[in-house]
C-alpha cells in the first residue's frame, strides 16, 4: 500500500507539527509517520554476555544490525518482530524489545553503581531494566507504578530480566513527593503522555483517542508527577523528564511551570545526543515565552528509524524544602 493510500493524520496534529518543526525538516518527519521501521532492541547483560545472544539469534536466521552509539542495542527487519519477541533469548529475559529514542533517557540520566535511584513512571520495565544495567545491579532502585496489572507485570518483568535492586511499589507517582522528599540521588521520569510518537499511518486507531483537549489533560498529570519528582531528588541531585510527545504543552510548558514553582533551585542541564535527527527546545510557544534554558533540552524527531521523544535533564543546587 503506497503511502496515498493510508489514511491520514488527524488535521489538528498535522498543523500543530507544522508551528513546532523547521519547514525544510517538515516533510521527513511527516513521512516518518507512514514507514515499516525495524525492530530495535537491547541485549540484558544481566543474563549473559552479548556475543552469546547475538549467536544465539544467528541461530534462527536473524541478523542483528549493530547501532554505533549504543553497544548493546540492534536493530532487526520489521519482518523479523515475531521471531524476535518470539525467541528464547526474548522470553527468557536475554534481550528486551525497545525504542532506540526511548533507550537515550537512561543514557542521558547516566545513573552510577552504588546510587539511590527512582524510576517514577516504570511499568513495563524496559527503562527500569536499562536503570539497573547502567548501576552494575549494585545500588537502590525504586519503581513505581500505580496501575494494578501493569505493577504487576512490571515485577515480573523485572525478575526475569535479572534486576535484584529494584523495589517495585503500587502507587501514584504523585503522592512519592512527601513520601520520600529528598530521597534520591537520580530521577527518570518518563511521563504519561499522548502518546503522539507512536501515531502511524499504517494503524490508524493510534491516534483514535488523541485530540487537543487530551493533550490539557495529561499536561496536568505530568505537572503534578514532575513536582512529586523534583521534592524527590536530593540536592546536588539529577532527573531527566521525558515523553513520547511531541506538543510543547506536554514537554517544555510543563518543565517551565516547575522552574517557575522552584525559582533559583532547579535548573536544565543541557543534553548533548550522538544522533543528528533532534531539535533544540522551544523557548517560546502559542505566544507563551519559556526560560530561555529550555533551549538546552531536546527534541528528538521521528525518522526511519526512531520515533518522536522529548528529554530534559534537570539540576537541582539546593534543597526546596521548607
Amino acid at each position: 500500500m503506497s503511502p496515498s493510500d493510508l489514511p491520514p493524520l488527524p488535521e489538528p496534529f498535522v498543523r500543530r507539527l507544522g508551528q513546532l518543526i523547521p519547514a525544510d525538516l517538515l516533510p521527513a518527519v511527516l513521512a516518518s509517520f507512514a514507514s515499516h521501521k525495524p525492530v530495535s532492541f537491547r541485549v540484558n547483560p544481566l543474563r549473559g554476555p552479548a556475543e552469546a545472544t547475538i549467536a544465539e539469534l544467528a541461530g534462527l536466521g536473524l541478523t542483528p544490525t549493530p547501532i554505533t552509539w549504543y553497544p548493546e542495542a540492534f536493530l532487526v527487519e520489521t519482518t523479523a518482530r515475531s521471531l524476535l519477541s518470539r525467541s528464547a533469548a526474548a522470553d527468557q529475559g536475554r534481550l528486551y524489545i525497545q525504542g532506540l529514542a526511548s533507550m537515550a533517557a537512561p543514557l542521558a540520566l547516566s545513573p552510577r553503581p552504588g546510587e539511590t535511584v527512582l524510576d517514577l513512571a516504570a511499568a513495563p520495565g524496559g527503562k527500569t531494566l536499562q536503570l539497573a544495567t547502567l548501576m552494575a545491579n549494585q545500588g537502590r532502585l525504586s519503581a513505581v507504578e500505580p496501575v494494578k496489572d501493569r505493577f504487576f507485570k512490571l515485577r515480573a518483568n523485572l525478575k526475569r530480566l535479572g534486576v535484584t535492586i529494584a523495589r517495585c511499589y503500587q502507587t501514584d507517582g504523585r503522592s512519592v513527593g512527601h513520601k520520600c522528599p529528598e530521597m534520591f540521588d537520580r530521577v527518570l521520569l518518563d511521563a504519561p503522555c499522548s502518546s503522539e510518537a507512536r501515531f502511524s499511518r499504517l494503524a490508524p486507531e493510534s491516534w483514535a483517542h488523541w485530540s487537543p483537549r487530551k493533550i490539557k489533560e495529561t499536561a496536568r498529570k505530568q505537572n503534578g508527577l514532575l513536582q512529586a519528582a523534583l521534592i524527590s531528588l536530593k540536592p546536588g541531585g539529577t532527573m531527566l523528564y521525558c515523553t513520547c510527545a511531541l506538543s510543547p504543552e506536554e514537554n517544555e510548558v510543563v518543565v517551565d511551570n516547575q522552574l517557575r514553582l522552584f525559582a533559583g533551585t532547579v535548573a536544565v542541564a543541557p543534553l548533548a545526543l550522538p544522533f543528528p535527527n533532534i531539535l533544540p527546545g522551544l523557548t517560546n510557544w502559542d505566544g507563551k515565552e519559556l526560560a530561555p534554558e529550555l533551549a538546552g533540552s531536546v527534541r528528538i524527531l521521528p525518522d526511519a528509524l526512531m520515533d518522536a521523544f522529548y528529554l530534559c535533564k534537570l539540576i537541582k543546587k539546593e534543597s526546596i524544602l521548607r
